[in-house]
């Protein structure tokens, strides 16, 4: 099923737009370690600038994160039983079971993340300290993906800690090492930054210390969010599982159960305290999950060998039961849906049809591009952007968005020979044709057309097409530019509101 869906979807735009990344050499990325670029260019090198090309790597992690963990759960319980349960429940969670198809710098991290936990059980199974060594690659490699890897810290911290061998961990080298280890493998992040005035970490932190009143709506959202991505049962089940885990971890002291169970809850409440003021996005809490499947699948099997009553024990078995089979069958009529199904019952809203349908919006700027005899395209936006370059991938047209440009730093010459004194393009969700950063350029705008882009009978979005004359934009502009300033991402910088920050250091921002 992840195949057919990653063959057949059309990719949304942040999969486009990591996808240009692939295409590039730099060491990093403002918005992102490189971790996501390397895992797409793996794929595209085998099966080209396909659908199923940019997906691939998405579709192996998901099988090395089964394998993970059910190796973990048998390490810790030698039952076959618990490591089908540990293997069937990421299948029961939609993100896991259809949606890992779906390239994003945590779909590069999980089986990182995952892989790094692996090593601390193998750690806690054969006493042997070199397995430190290969956590903090592992380490490294989930940070090189993406920066909440170091969530997991609290975990690994209270794995050595807290158990009676913390003084056996704190004297030895090898712990020392592995976080020397993870710093090295994290270099290409630290260099790129270190030579880009801490771009990536200045870009992230605003979401970090973000500061907004009290709202209802975001905390909703960030339960109806791991409500449907992981699962309507499957989610209590999990929470569930992980309150007992912690709970046998430290009273015992046990590392494992330490491990697995801080590597959700510390990460799960930290983001549950930022839904209070902060949307969360959908994919931010998703590396936490695998090490509740883990943690849960053993659990089941610990119940009856700690002398829980039996009412408990076949309750939480026919909960776990009731949540895989109710997890996969929502997940294989969510399939069915967006793979053949005709109708769109969602609307707008729909977060896959929202982005689907660009191709409308491409055949009519190949068609202006013949009329008007323009040889390159400009945007304003990076969704626009990343779309248009998936379309246009190998006709020789550049195209390029003309502002936040410090998202494009050390990025390669889009072909400034077709670009400069040549008739441009301008392609813009409405009303983001109506920027005000155009003032502060000589361009001259002529408006051609308008389209609509619709999924299913409805309109998604609608498109304004501009030809553009007299200017050549500048794909370096000085870091005080403001086409070169990207989009403050929420919160307050400083004290300063979030709107009137954004607004005055890039008159292109727009903050709902």
């Amino acid at each position: 099923m992840r195949m057919v869906y990653a063959g057949v979807m059309e990719l949304r735009t942040d999969e486009a737009y990591y996808w240009t990344w692939s295409k590039e050499s730099a060491l990093s990325f403002l918005d992102h370690p490189p971790g996501i670029a390397w895992m797409i260019r793996f794929g595209t090198t085998l099966f080209g600038d396909t659908n199923l090309g940019v997906r691939f790597g998405g579709i192996v992690a998901m099988l090395v994160t089964q394998v993970l963990l059910a190796d973990i759960v048998r390490r810790v319980t030698h039952d076959f039983r618990a490591v089908v349960f540990a293997v069937l429940m990421p299948e029961a969670a939609l993100y896991y079971g259809l949606l890992m198809a779906k390239v994003a710098p945590d779909t590069a991290m999980i089986p990182c993340a995952v892989a790094m936990l692996w090593a601390l059980v193998r750690l806690k199974e054969s006493d042997h300290p070199r397995w430190w060594l290969a956590a903090g690659l592992f380490a490294g490699l989930a940070l090189l993906s993406k920066f909440t890897a170091v969530m997991l810290a609290p975990a690994v911290l209270a794995f050595a800690l807290v158990p009676d061998w913390r003084r056996r961990w704190l004297l030895s080298p090898y712990p020392w090492l592995a976080a020397l280890i993870a710093v090295i493998v994290f270099l290409p992040v630290l260099i790129w930054n270190a030579e880009h005035d801490w771009a990536s970490f200045r870009f992230q932190f605003v979401r970090a210390v973000a500061d907004h009143e009290l709202s209802f709506r975001t905390v909703g959202d960030f339960f109806g969010l791991q409500f449907g991505l992981v699962g309507f049962v499957l989610l209590p089940v999990v929470l569930s599982g992980m309150t007992l885990t912690a709970w046998r971890g430290y009273r015992s002291r046990e590392p494992v159960a330490i491990l697995l169970s801080t590597a959700v809850l510390v990460p799960f409440l930290y983001f549950f305290w930022k839904s209070l003021t902060l949307r969360v996005g959908d994919t931010w809490p998703m590396f936490l999950w695998p090490a509740g499947f883990a943690a849960t699948a053993i659990n089941l099997f610990m119940l009856s060998r700690e002398g829980w009553p039996d009412w408990m024990v076949k309750s939480s078995f026919g909960w776990a039961r009731l949540a895989v089979i109710s997890g996969i069958a929502f997940v294989v009529a969510v399939f069915f849906y967006y793979v053949a199904a005709p109708w769109n019952f969602i609307g707008r809203a729909d977060p896959v049809g929202g982005e689907a349908g660009f191709e409308q919006v491409v055949t009519r700027a190949r068609d202006q591009l013949q009329k008007t005899g323009a040889t390159w395209i400009a945007t304003t936006d990076y969704r626009t952007y990343a779309m248009l370059r998936w379309y246009f991938n190998g006709s020789g047209v550049p195209v390029v968005q003309i502002n936040e440009r410090g998202r494009f730093q050390d990025f390669r010459d889009p072909g400034m020979a077709d670009i400069k004194d040549h008739t441009g393009l301008y392609v813009a969700r409405e009303p983001d044709d109506q920027l005000p950063l155009w003032g502060l350029t000589t361009a001259k705008r002529q408006p051609l057309e308008r389209v609509e882009r619709s999924w299913r009978g409805i309109v998604m979005d609608t498109y304004a097409l501009e030809k553009i004359t007299g200017w050549t934009p500048d794909l370096s502009p000085p870091p005080d530019s403001p086409l070169f300033r990207w989009r403050v991402l929420a919160g307050t910088v400083g004290g300063e509101d979030s709107r009137c920050h954004c607004e005055r250091s890039n008159p292109s921002c727009r903050v709902g």
